[in-house]
């Protein structure tokens, strides 16, 4: 509340003693006021600016003159010494000027920004406040400037929209869109024979492409089309991966991870594998992608029956005509009636099966002191050893095969039990239940058709066994028929910049999110948590909105810290246009643990995946390729070796 110094001061014994500071503040062209704890002038006027008449009240950059404690100490004299010093008619016309100009200010940006300025400037003629001029022409120009950014905000927001329609993302892959495709599901539980009827008919097209969710899977089926046929020459077949070309000259056919599928290739058949991943919440884009953008005549989606309702919606969507065939497992699977309780009662076939490295470790561990051979098989593991560890176990030189939900995907193993350790995995967060659709997977990989004529699943303890029996009886819910996850391409972030001016690729990703155009849902804008992070701080680099996309999606853990340091100086380099080229070092990975070579391993994998982007600043691809394999021949080795000096540490107690 606002009051006159006269009006909160003591009774007074002299009235006219009393008012007389006021009485001069008033005689200089000013008012004397007491408000939120302060004494100061304030001067009241009205200036002009753009043909704008500007009313004011504002306190003069020396205005506040004391405490109101201090100020009742004062003797009147000073009192009126200091109103003098401060209320001169210099101190006002100054104040004039300085408001003239302000509003003069305010009132050009206003007008280039289509705003009226008067409801801003209204704010000169306020009496709430005791903060001198300056103060207050720094609140107005924020509100102007807030105003102005929500008004932007709504054009690039409205810009962005009529730029994207994801309505017509099907349209977007042009040589799919134009071919005359049909899709054939082929849908049923692990095991039951579905991708080798895909791969069947892929191997006996003219040309062809195999999608995978992994680069083992690819590199799994890119040698499987490379075997012998009983009749005419074997195909010639390339590999590409983020990481990896071998590009065969001549070839029909592509083995390929989903997120490299070539859009511009036409190709007679195209096998989408595990088509279930469309409702996976981080890549699920891709397989959209797949779906929309293959250009084959026939389209086969192999997976997990809960996605046939997504297929059938997306056909529709697509206008394709689809067969769904529904199969059924080969071989039976079933529940052992008691749990394993103790390491004796492994046996030879079983797959045991933990949720982390460090478990993975432990088990195979204490499973080689009983005196089988062991394999290991987890994902941190590179492609090529995981496949050289199910080698052993395939070929009978490891009696079981420790691994994670690693072996849920990718690797065929003459698995008869599956013994779980836990029915909990952590989430990233916290640790939870398995979903059902991960543990049917995981189970369903007991029981090898042609070499077991049954598969049995058992949890190693009593409260894993209850659980695991009950989500094997559980229905799995289908993956959504609607909302299909649509990543953003660079063509995407280049046509938001173009109508935005935005450079930021962090606030080109919340457009992308938040101001497309999604006019019934179908498909839907998605970016997962790590590619935004990354890219908060990819924005504070002197990179192209190009550069920074890449770097946003190199395939390399943030979690691990001397894998996310080997990023950060890559985007340095880059930002520098630094080459950043590598090399042999005889003898480094003899000095490193089984962690370090993985790491290392994983290191030089990434490497690879970005020198094919930029090589002209990465460009030692094959020298990290060449790298990747020596590290991942060096992790197959100590992992062969543990397990050796284990059966035989263990051979020389019992002798």
């Amino acid at each position: 509340m606002t009051s006159s110094l006269s009006q909160s001061s003591p009774a007074p014994t002299d009235k006219n003693e009393s008012i007389a500071p006021e009485l001069h503040a008033q005689a200089l062209g000013a008012e004397l006021v007491k408000l939120e704890g302060r004494v100061f002038l304030r001067f009241s006027g009205v200036a002009h600016a753009g043909g704008l008449r500007v009313p004011y009240d504002l306190v003069p950059s020396k205005g506040v003159l004391a405490k109101p404690g201090k100020w009742r100490k004062m003797a009147q004299d000073e009192q009126l010494q200091l109103i003098s010093e401060r209320a001169h008619p210099a101190a006002q016309e100054q104040l004039q000027r300085q408001v003239a100009a302000f509003a003069a200010d305010m009132h050009a940006r206003a007008d280039d920004a289509g705003l009226d300025a008067l409801p801003f400037l209204r704010t000169l003629a306020g009496k709430d406040t005791s903060d001198p001029a300056e103060y207050v022409f720094e609140r107005i120009e924020q509100r102007l400037a807030h105003a102005i950014e929500r008004q932007n905000e709504e054009r690039h927001a409205a810009l962005t929209k009529e730029s994207i329609n994801l309505a017509e993302y099907p349209a977007s892959f042009e040589l799919a869109y134009r071919l005359p495709r049909r899709f054939i599901a082929l849908l049923g539980p692990t095991n039951s024979g579905k991708t080798h009827q895909a791969m069947e008919a892929l191997a006996k097209a003219r040309t062809g492409v195999y999608l995978a969710p992994l680069r083992l899977l690819a590199l799994e089926n890119y040698e499987r089309l490379q075997e012998p046929r009983p009749h005419g020459e074997p195909l010639k077949v390339s590999l590409v991966t983020g990481e990896e070309r071998r590009i065969v000259e001549g070839a029909t056919h592509v083995a390929s991870t989903v997120e490299m599928l070539d859009t511009k290739r036409k190709v007679d058949v195209a096998v989408i594998d595990e088509i279930q991943m469309l409702g996976d919440r981080d890549r699920g884009a891709a397989w959209t992608a797949a779906v929309c953008g293959a250009p084959a005549t026939v389209v086969y989606l192999v997976g997990a029956l809960e996605a046939r309702r997504a297929i059938e919606a997306l056909a529709e969507r697509l206008e394709c005509p689809l067969e769904v065939h529904v199969l059924k497992r080969k071989a039976p699977l079933t529940v052992e009636p008691a749990p394993v309780r103790k390491l004796r009662n492994l046996r030879r076939g079983d797959a045991v099966i933990a949720f982390s490295r460090r478990e993975v470790l432990m088990w195979r561990d204490m499973i080689t002191e009983q005196g089988f051979s062991v394999a290991t098989v987890y994902g941190n593991l590179s492609p090529e050893v995981r496949r050289a560890q199910a080698a052993r176990f395939r070929n009978r030189e490891a009696d079981i095969v420790v691994g994670t939900d690693a072996i849920a995907m990718g690797l065929n193993l003459p698995i008869e039990r599956v013994v779980m350790t836990t029915a909990v995995k952590f989430n990233g967060v916290e640790e939870e239940e398995l979903a059902a659709a991960l543990a049917k997977q995981i189970a369903g990989r007991a029981g090898r058709f042609g070499v077991h004529e049954e598969g049995f699943v058992a949890g190693f303890d009593d409260d894993t066994h209850y659980v695991m029996r009950a989500l094997l009886k559980e229905k799995i819910a289908p993956v959504a028929a609607a909302g299909f996850s649509v990543a953003p391409t660079l063509e995407h972030l280049h046509r938001i910049a173009a109508v935005t001016g935005e450079q930021a690729l962090a606030k080109l990703f919340k457009r992308f999110v938040y101001n497309i155009d999604v006019p019934d849902g179908f498909f839907f804008p998605s970016i997962t948590e790590e590619q935004l992070e990354r890219a908060v701080w990819l924005d504070t680099l002197p990179l192209s909105v190009a550069e920074k996309f890449t770097l946003s999606l190199v395939p390399i853990s943030t979690k691990v810290p001397s894998l996310h340091q080997a990023w950060l100086d890559w985007a340095h380099a880059l930002a520098k246009r630094k080459i950043w080229a590598l090399r042999h070092e005889a003898g480094s990975l003899s000095r490193q643990n089984l962690q370090e070579v993985e790491d290392t391993c994983r290191m030089y994998s990434a490497y690879a995946w970005l020198s094919y982007r930029c090589p002209e600043f990465f460009p030692s691809g094959e020298v990290a390729q060449e790298l990747a394999r020596e590290a991942s021949e060096r992790v197959d080795a100590i992992l062969r070796a543990h397990n050796a000096a284990l059966r035989k540490r263990r051979g020389s107690r019992i002798a």
